[in-house]
């Protein structure tokens, strides 16, 4: 009986903080993108070449690369032109040919929408002159992978993975400033810039999958997780495949979650880093049980309101140990001045100094979150 009381004591907990946090969003949770944008039908049908092009939904990032890299510049712009949408979101196909791929399936949707009478905000913004779309997928919520700075001469890269609500309609929103993805990821550049300014840096911000809406039943659970994960590691290994050096991945608030669950299939090598902020938890217990060869850090501050919810996992609810928890044994770095949950890439913050000192690798700037210098043990 007592067991059974502690039992129902501790399902509670979980659910009372879920609720107290902003309440259920009510219906049956997100569909999860997973599968090639439309197109790729047509892309497997080609044979223009002479040769199979490889299968969007199975074929290895490095195969995708060699593949292209064995093509003319020609024949990989009439690829890109032909089959904008699967081009576009081809892990391992040039960077740059994607961007124009991008530009190519943005507009087209543009004018798709505005024939049907939908509604098409937003899609100029992202044709503007120096945009830099990594991927775009208008499917469902939408998803948009955005790049700043120049990867191809890039030598010290980030990717950031961001939580709840993020989407093709949100990401250049302007209500919060520091908050999303296209924010987060410009705010990381422009630091990196001002304290390395020889050094040629890129930034990915990566609204690449079905996040939840809300803090409802998607957010305490790791079915979006999971269905995710895979496309943040394609996204990895393509990055290798291209010849982008290994990124530092900062992981906020669920995007954590994602990353925690990513973390044991990430091919080695394909992220130097791991920076959990903001995070409910990782699905693992500690660093260590991530088996990644990354290094991991943590980050939270003072004034978030993910600290009053229970790290803890009971009936596929909830995401466990916190890892800026001690006994987690991330490297805790100091998130001083932050304020709130969206507020750790904000100017003058501790939190967005250590992000850039970790991604340019200088480690003895990093500022640790407790007193002691123990979150840069073996670095410097």
């Amino acid at each position: 009986m007592v067991r059974k009381r502690r039992l129902a004591q501790a399902i509670g907990l979980v659910l009372i903080s879920v609720l107290g946090a902003g309440g259920w969003v009510v219906g049956n949770g997100e569909a999860a993108v997973t599968t090639p944008p439309p197109g790729a039908a047509a892309w497997r049908a080609d044979h223009s070449l002479s040769r199979s092009l490889p299968d969007p939904a199975s074929a290895s990032p490095a195969a995708v690369a060699r593949l292209f890299a064995s093509l003319t510049d020609a024949q990989q712009r009439e690829l890109a032109q032909r089959h904008p949408l699967t081009v576009g979101n081809l892990d391992g196909a040039p960077v740059r040919l994607r961007y124009q791929a991008n530009f190519l399936a943005i507009k087209a949707e543009k004018a798709a929408r505005e024939r049907d009478g939908r509604s098409a905000e937003g899609y100029a913004g992202f044709l503007r002159p120096g945009r830099q779309i990594l991927a775009f997928d208008p499917r469902g919520r939408g998803q948009i992978v955005e790049v700043y700075g120049d990867m191809a001469a890039a030598r010290r890269t980030a990717v950031v993975v961001p939580g709840s609500d993020s989407d093709l309609g949100s990401f250049d929103r302007a209500g919060d400033p520091y908050g999303t993805p296209s924010r987060m990821a410009r705010a990381l550049h422009t630091k990196m810039a001002q304290k390395a300014p020889g050094t040629p840096t890129a930034v990915i911000a990566w609204s690449g999958y079905t996040t939840p809406v809300g803090l409802g039943p998607d957010a305490a659970t790791g079915r979006l997780a999971e269905a995710g994960a895979p496309r943040l590691n394609r996204l990895l290994a393509g990055l290798d495949a291209t010849g982008v050096p290994a990124p530092t991945v900062l992981c906020h608030s669920y995007g954590s979650v994602l990353c925690g669950v990513a973390a044991p299939a990430m091919a080695p090598g394909t992220a130097s880093d791991l920076v959990f902020l903001g995070s409910p938890g990782t699905r693992a217990d500690t660093a260590a049980g991530l088996h990644t060869t990354a290094r991991v850090w943590a980050a939270r501050d003072a004034t978030d309101w993910i600290a009053d919810i229970p790290h803890t996992r009971l009936l596929g609810l909830g995401h466990g140990t916190d890892p800026t928890d001690p006994a987690y044994g991330a490297r805790r770095v100091s998130a001083d001045r932050a304020e709130g949950h969206t507020g750790y890439f904000a100017p003058g913050t501790d939190s967005l100094d250590n992000f850039a000192d970790i991604t340019l690798g200088a480690y003895a700037a990093v500022r640790c979150a407790a007193d002691h210098q123990e979150c840069r043990r073996d670095l410097v």
